[in-house]
């Protein structure tokens, strides 16, 4: 298998530097060259033909969302935005995301060394991942303002008829900020409990789901421990915390945990979908969306044998095919499904009184 070629783009030469080596540690990746800005980058694109753009946000001159815009409209490839972290770049980063940037990751941090090699693992994961991304020409949806209410879709009929007794976890990586968008937004007002899984660093789930609650008509939020699980609401794990479903008394709730991370990440699906197999069973709903690796795949197996009813995004309208491909070589998927009748898959499960 050939490398994936990656061009950094940054106006830092120590950021240049710390990144080249980070990913060079990866037989998979090569880094074919270094840019310090807008200009030298087209050029290099030209030039070194990469496969992988590492992009900083703030850049002297042409700064990195311009480019972004001029790139995708010209030459459409995977992007992987590099941020600060910082309050302004928060916004950024979502605009980088609709204009077509395949992920979002953090810029090293020199000064916190312990956590050095945690980070490294990630930013190679997200560039390789991006590496195996199907990126186009056309414009994304993720989260546009909604200058009014989203209405019903003709699917979105009454779930009543025992839905609320329905449980449905969603697992997403690479792509899943747009798939979670063509998911939710059908959904009506009463859907049952929905708990998602997205991998995205611990500063923009908050805002993320601030901005799924403003186009969705469910009520959406991050989740904090102890939320109840309950019809009409979306709980999005915080970055940085497992997320897992636990029975108290005659109803559900969330735990937020600490622990290490299971797949190289954290949260992870797979530490959800299980405690959805053990806690909730038959009259749970597992939905695996685009990404890279095989995180949630055993813990979709389980949901699958504890009576639960699963679904697949298909290949076809994946980011990357990984998660999906590999819940479904592991036996643990009902139905492969293109990612825009996936919510009707979900309305269908609950019309049929899957909940018993």
């Amino acid at each position: 298998m050939s490398k994936v070629k990656v061009l950094i783009v940054d106006d830092s030469a120590l950021v240049r530097k710390v990144l080249k080596e980070i990913l060079s540690t990866d037989e998979m990746l090569e880094v074919v060259g270094a840019a310090p800005d807008a200009w030298s980058a087209m050029q290099k694109i030209k030039e070194l033909k990469p496969d992988v753009l590492t992009l900083d946000i703030v850049m002297p001159g042409m700064d990195g969302l311009d480019f972004l815009e001029r790139l995708m409209k010209s030459h459409p490839m995977p992007v992987v935005m590099i941020s600060t972290l910082t309050g302004q770049d928060t916004e950024q980063t979502f605009r980088a995301l609709a204009l077509g940037a395949v992920d979002v990751i953090a810029k090293p941090s020199l000064d916190v060394r312990e956590k050095l090699d945690e980070m490294s693992e990630q930013i190679i994961d997200r560039v390789k991942a991006a590496g195996a991304a199907q990126v186009g020409s056309s414009s994304r949806r993720f989260l546009q303002e909604a200058t009014a209410p989203v209405p019903l879709s003709r699917l979105a009929r009454s779930t009543e008829k025992g839905g609320e007794e329905s449980i449905i976890a969603i697992g997403a990586s690479t792509g899943g900020t747009d798939a979670l968008v063509a998911v939710l937004t059908p959904l009506p007002h009463n859907m049952p409990a929905v708990l998602v899984v997205q991998h995205m660093m611990a500063q923009f789930t908050a805002p993320f789901a601030q901005r799924l609650d403003r186009v969705c008509q469910m009520h959406v939020k991050e989740a904090q421990a102890g939320d109840r699980v309950q019809a009409g609401t979306v709980l999005v794990a915080p970055g940085g915390r497992h997320m897992v479903i636990v029975r108290e008394g005659d109803h559900h709730v969330v735990r937020l945990e600490d622990g290490p991370m299971v797949h190289r990440v954290r949260p992870s699906v797979e530490v959800l979908f299980q405690s959805m197999a053990s806690q909730v069973g038959q009259r749970g709903i597992g939905v695996i969306l685009t990404g890279m690796g095989a995180d949630g795949a055993e813990g979709m197996l389980a949901m699958k044998q504890a009576g639960a009813r699963t679904i697949a995004q298909d290949e076809a309208s994946c980011i990357v095919f990984g998660m999906p491909k590999m819940a479904i070589k592991a036996g643990g998927v009902d139905h492969v499904v293109p990612l825009t009748g996936i919510a009707g898959q979900l309305l269908a499960m609950v019309d049929e009184g899957h909940a018993p």
